[in-house]
């Protein structure tokens, strides 16, 4: 009877102990850019060396089925911010194009939308994003600052609005040469042919047209023109660079010690909120084209500047852990690491280099959904309240940050909207054993590509693909004929019945099921096609944030931090 009480006195005690601990803990959320899966050492690399995010794994959890809510960088960071599929935002193109290119485009993450920095700022939190935003920034004017990190919970950003690419840097090529091509040699032609018609109309005396009124077609036209050669021949200038706040401090951007520079940030921030519950998102620029790595790095991976540019990140990453330590706040942070998508497999140098990363066993790469598209790295850290060395083989998503770490902060959890995301903590502390996502749906853009049933009591993982990108070549492991795989017309091939596989037994998605191979085929897809459409029905049409209209470049939308706008150039943030 003694020992009983004890026992119970001993539970009450460890539950009080446990309840202190993982109320309001401190968060550092960090995010790579296009690194694949197989590029850790924790998920099975034996050549980059990646310590600090190895040991990161080693104290904590690890997921082995974690999966990106979209395979491009937008979308699955709209859907990590709200835990929402980007379909629900808006967030999610019916065009082609399937990202912001421009900072003066007038999309973006809507104001409505309600981030986890946003509820955490409310129980108290101080916030920051440092490294890359990629969600919008202005509405209707240069300065409106609509979409900009700011308004959407967090109180301090140092960062990149948009992406970091190739055009960013010189000597690294451009992502538009082709595009821009297109888009300048087509309005030339047309234009060209119009005025010609014009005048040979005029000159036979089909047209009756005032020399003046030609003289202003002629005029809006080549300042038409005008306009889109002045954009793109100063992309690097109007489009690349550094803010701190409201603030241009660098434009364009400078590669030089960059990551020491966001990793300073970082560093800084921890130790302005020590004693007040802070919330970190280190959104690294790393491995997106254009790649680069400091001179302490560069050229000592086995992996050329892709692998040099990973393990200066990994080193970052040991940095911001240091700083946890040092401050005695390992204990009270939660630490999670993730990729915004799987490695982008058609990225090549100009000089012939592969610039894209490994995504292991997986088929396909970033733009797909394929498994190497949308299987990330997952890994949550937080001493002595979730185990260590554990891993997780269930589907889990990044959408499940949100309702983690709202309810992990105190925070309520909004009720009038729909939340995809399911809270980690009842998985990572056993409490239950199986994820609570029955279903995922992948897109493409905004078009459903598959869906992923993971049926209650089995060990099964089905996925139904309704359509997938045509690889060049065929045999091939991405679509080399562009820079990205795309959603819709003769880059794809539809599947009618779906391709169906059984992840459990083929995670490579090397051998689609038969109804001969499968007795249980049409019973699986029926399930499928019932949980689709339940899905459907929970879907409302919202603002397109990705049309032509919202991502085209506005000259009146564009940032400058100098006044004479044609001459866009400030540093405020060079050092040795």
């Amino acid at each position: 009877m003694r020992f009983l009480l004890l026992l119970v006195f001993y539970q009450c005690v460890m539950e009080n102990v446990d309840s202190n601990r993982t109320s309001n803990p401190n968060f550092i959320l960090i995010m790579a850019d296009d690194i694949g899966i197989g590029d850790l050492g924790c998920y099975g690399n034996k050549t980059l060396r990646t310590p600090n995010i190895d040991k990161l794994a080693k104290g904590g959890v690890i997921f082995t089925q974690h999966i990106a809510a979209s395979p491009l960088c937008t979308p699955s960071r709209a859907a990590f911010l709200t835990g929402r599929y980007p379909i629900r935002s808006g967030m999610a193109a019916l065009s082609q194009i399937g990202v912001f290119l421009f900072s003066a485009s007038s999309g973006g993450l809507p104001s409505e939308e309600i981030t986890f920095a946003k509820l955490v700022k409310q129980k108290g939190y101080s916030t920051a994003l440092i490294g890359k935003w990629h969600l919008g920034m202005n509405c209707d004017t240069s300065d409106d600052f609509c979409h900009h990190p700011l308004k959407h919970g967090f109180d301090y950003f140092y960062g990149l609005i948009v992406t970091n690419l190739r055009d960013c840097k010189p000597g690294q090529g451009s992502v538009f040469a082709t595009g821009i091509q297109t888009f300048i040699t087509m309005p030339i032609q047309i234009i060209s042919l119009t005025l010609i018609t014009l005048e040979v109309l005029h000159f036979i005396g089909l047209l009756r047209v005032s020399q003046r009124a030609l003289g202003y077609v002629i005029l809006l036209s080549t300042s038409f023109l005008g306009i889109l050669l002045f954009f793109f021949y100063n992309f690097r200038y109007l489009n690349c660079f550094l803010m701190r706040n409201h603030q241009i401090v660098q434009q364009p951007l400078s590669y030089q010690n960059l990551t020491h520079r966001l990793t300073e940030e970082a560093v800084q921030f921890i130790g302005r909120n020590t004693d007040t519950p802070f919330l970190l998102f280190m959104s690294y620029l790393q491995a997106h084209t254009a790649l680069y790595a400091s001179k302490y790095f560069k050229g000592k991976s086995k992996h050329g500047l892709y692998g040099d540019a990973v393990e200066e990140m990994d080193w970052s990453v040991g940095q911001i852990l240091d700083a946890l330590e040092k401050r005695d706040l390992s204990n009270k942070t939660v630490v999670y690491f993730t990729s915004d998508q799987g490695a982008h497999l058609e990225e090549v140098s100009n000089t012939g280099e592969v610039h894209g990363g490994y995504n292991g066993i997986y088929r396909g790469g970033k733009s797909t959904n394929w498994e190497g598209g949308i299987r990330v790295p997952g890994l949550l850290h937080w001493p002595g309240v979730i185990p260590h060395g554990a891993h997780i083989h269930e589907p889990t998503s990044n959408m499940d940050i949100f309702p983690t770490v709202v309810n992990l902060a105190g925070a309520h959890m909004p009720t009038d909207r729909i939340i995809d995301g399911h809270d980690l903590m009842p998985l990572l502390q056993g409490k239950i054993i199986q994820s609570k996502h029955e279903f995922l749906f992948h897109y493409c853009n905004a078009y459903l590509n598959a869906v992923r049933w993971h049926p209650g009591n089995s060990d099964a993982i089905w996925k139904a693909f309704f359509f997938t990108p045509v690889f060049y070549p065929e045999d091939s492991n991405g679509c080399y004929h562009s820079h990205v795989c795309h959603c819709h017309g003769s880059y794809i091939r539809h599947h009618d019945p779906p391709l169906l596989f059984d992840l459990s037994r083929d995670p490579e998605e090397r051998n689609p099921l038969t109804p001969e191979t499968e007795i249980r085929f049409y019973d699986i897809l029926n399930v499928i096609q019932q949980a689709i459409s339940n899905h459907t029905k929970s879907l409302h049409v919202v603002p397109d944030q990705l049309s032509w209209g919202n991502i085209l470049w506005k000259p009146w939308l564009q940032p400058c931090c100098s006044s004479v706008f044609l001459f866009c150039y400030c540093d405020h943030e060079s050092r040795e």
